[in-house]
């Protein structure tokens, strides 16, 4: 593979040194590393392990600076052929997004800090993978930034066991060591006050304080503390230094005294490493690596008198020390190795590059929904290990999430102004970090949302409602199509050529239970003949719908051969089904508004024919291979029938035919001329299984 990591700079310090680590161990496996920083004395290390390093001013946080790196870095990624980019800092990480989005490459981020919470800390969760080097970092990336958990991938940092190493000595010395930079979260105050304490029972201790310090101000204060102390004959302070195994491995103790989330604490896996004890306080990611009086001693991060008591016990007590420093040796070599380390993040790059995130857009209805189905199947077969979700209505929510080849349903709802709603949703699917987007729906708002979640592959019909905001575009013809043909131009645009039209439908076992306690309570033999009538229609398409009068006549007729009939529909439709019910003699069952739409699948399973006009409830019975009666007036069968394999269309061709309205100015010509005598007839035909013309 060809990498980029790009961090500020490569200075001293546990995130620039996995850096060059991880370059190194690349480059060793046959893989191409580069990395983008603004320099620093760990260069000559990546130069000389053949890794090659491009000087840009990652670091400044100037728009004008980051503008001018994101133009140099898209060029050097598309020079270099780079397939992931590994941003492991807020500043680098928005100049990655960006050359991300330019390049068409994924780019993930690692969170090696507890991030406080503001937009330039958000950028760390837009990667399209994100690394935390412990459970509290994943924690708050989750819970506080939003990022989904789907994204997270815990990898902890690594030691070099080669380069970390027991002393071959025992050390002469008493020696305590904080390595860290000189920042307040490290704890030096806390530090320094235990080691007052410290230092009033072993006198001639040695206490080395070792990092670099970014504000020569707060190390100033540091060194005032320590004179008031009474320490400045016991603490050094080394300042930066590249000898920090060999420093490690001489100390008698480590402390990591660190007073905020630290979001991992590598230091302790390295003097774990060198089999020296280490006393930490109780927070963030170091809880991760030490069990209290297991591995080391673990201590709140405001109390200076318990730190001190930790670090005398451990003095006072080597057996206690050697037990302790021995256990965390065993830890490290089992779960802190930086081979592991490597290998984890390898993979991590093998699937940001390899496994797709798939967003398919379909708000409309129901019934479109269901017929998105064979389309929603061939994205799967083409991208087998992909991330598919799919952006639905909330009445369509159920069927995608049955679907066995999604693995999300998002569900879109309007909540005040319609562009404010799909700005929100945007900005949530933005969080995801598609590469693809799927547009089946096709209008501007899919379209919007589509551009707007940032996608790098947009695709969709180039129908001119704001389709220039797709970057792929189907241009075919506009006019009349089988129902699936237009979605599958769209699927053309991925590569995907063949298409299986079959129409599939899922249940759950609870929603198989409950229509089967419905059917009991209506005393619906497994003997009985049992025939779903759906009379209703949708409420914006009332000229879809066969007289009511014709149904209840069907009713009463289909009674007289002794079939059941089962009426189905929506609450919306409980007014028609009591006017039906009214009207016969012989009163079917009425489940209208008895079930969730996943029931009504298992309901319509169980017919032996399903009768409907074009509605969803006509998808459905196509969807679980029932065999169909389908009335059709105003819209035209072979647009929008995607058939069972047995099925009889009902549809009088009158002059205005197909009309497409939704108020009939003559009266409903169309659907009166259907007699209930020929519906009659196509049923009694289909129940004795004979082969019938479409």
């Amino acid at each position: 593979m060809r990498i980029l990591q790009i961090l500020p700079e490569l200075k001293s310090g546990g995130v620039e040194r996995g850096t060059v680590d991880l370059a190194k161990y690349l480059a060793q496996k046959g893989h191409k590393a580069f990395v983008a920083s603004a320099g620093g004395p760990l260069v000559g290390d990546l130069v000389s392990a053949g890794v090659l390093h491009y000087a840009l001013p990652v670091h400044k946080k100037s728009p004008f600076s980051i503008f001018t790196s994101v133009r140099a870095l898209t060029r050097i990624v598309k020079d270099e052929g780079i397939e992931v980019i590994h941003a492991r800092s807020r500043v680098p990480a928005i100049i990655a997004y960006w050359v991300s989005r330019r390049a068409q490459v994924p780019f993930i981020t690692t969170c090696h800090g507890f991030y406080s919470d503001h937009l330039m800390s958000r950028i760390m969760g837009w990667g399209k993978l994100v690394i935390v080097a412990s459970r509290i970092i994943g924690k708050r990336m989750r819970d506080d930034f939003g990022v989904p958990h789907s994204k997270i991938r815990l990898i902890h940092r690594g030691v070099n066991l080669g380069e970390f190493k027991p002393a071959t000595e025992t050390p002469k010395e008493m020696v305590i060591g904080l390595v860290g930079r000189l920042t307040p979260i490290k704890g030096h105050p806390l530090f320094l006050k235990a080691m007052a304490r410290v230092a009033r029972v072993f006198p001639q201790v040695k206490i080395q304080i070792i990092g670099d310090a970014p504000k020569p101000q707060y190390k100033e204060e540091l060194l005032a503390l320590t004179k008031r102390l009474g320490l400045a004959s016991n603490v050094e302070f080394l300042g930066t230094r590249y000898d920090i195994p060999d420093l490690i491995s001489r100390m008698s103790l480590l402390v990591v005294p660190s007073v905020g989330e630290e979001a991992f604490g590598r230091v302790a896996i390295e003097a774990g490493a060198c089999r020296v004890p280490v006393v930490a306080t109780r927070v963030g990611g170091l809880i991760d690596i030490i069990e209290n009086e297991k591995d080391g001693l673990l201590v709140p991060p405001n109390d200076p008198r318990l730190l001190a008591d930790a670090a005398l016990r451990i003095l006072k007590e080597p057996e206690l020390g050697r037990r302790l420093a021995a256990s965390l040796r065993g830890k490290v070599e089992s779960q802190f190795g930086l081979e592991l380390m490597f290998q984890k993040t390898l993979e991590v790059y093998q699937e940001a590059a390899a496994k797709k995130r798939i967003l398919i857009v379909k708000l409309s209805a129901l019934g479109d929904v269901i017929l998105s189905v064979p389309s929603i199947r061939a994205v799967r077969e083409r991208f087998p290990d992909a991330w598919i979700s799919v952006l639905v209505g909330r009445k369509s929510r159920k069927i995608i999430r049955n679907c066995p080849y999604v693995n999300d349903a998002i569900v879109y709802e309007e909540e005040g102004p319609r562009l404010w709603s799909a700005l929100k949703m945007a900005m949530l699917l933005a969080k995801e970090d598609f590469d693809i987007v799927l547009d089946l729906q096709n209008n501007r708002l899919s379209h919007l949302i589509a551009f707007l979640c940032g996608a790098r592959t947009r695709a969709g019909h180039d129908n001119g409602k704001w389709s220039f905001l797709l970057n792929r575009r189907a241009r075919g013809s506009s006019g009349a199509m089988p129902p699936l043909e237009h979605q599958f131009m769209v699927l053309k645009l991925l590569g995907i050529e063949t298409v299986d039209k079959k129409l599939e439908l899922w249940t759950e076992k609870d929603e198989e239970a409950s229509v089967s306690d419905f059917m009991r309570s209506q005393w619906v033999a497994p003997s009985q003949t049992l025939v779903g009538i759906n009379p209703g229609s949708s409420p914006r398409w009332p000229t879809k719908q066969w007289p009511i009068e014709n149904f209840a006549k069907l009713c009463d007729e289909l009674a007289k051969h002794n079939i059941r009939v089962v009426i189905t529909g929506s609450r919306e439709d409980a007014a028609l089904a009591e006017e039906l019910l009214r009207q016969t003699r012989n009163k079917p069952i009425n489940a209208v508004g008895k079930t969730t739409i996943t029931e009504l699948i298992s309901l319509v399973r169980r017919c032996q024919v399903f009768i409907s006009s074009d509605s969803a409830p006509m998808h459905i019975a196509s969807g679980v291979n029932v065999p169909l009666i389908a009335i059709f007036g105003p819209t035209d069968p072979r647009r929008h029938l995607v058939p069972p394999s047995r099925y009889q269309v009902f549809w009088k061709e009158v002059q205005c035919s197909p009309c497409y309205l939704r108020s009939c100015p003559i009266g409903l010509v169309c659907m009166k001329r259907i007699e209930v005598q020929e519906i009659l007839d196509a049923v009694l035909h289909s129940l004795k299984k004979e082969p019938v013309p479409a």
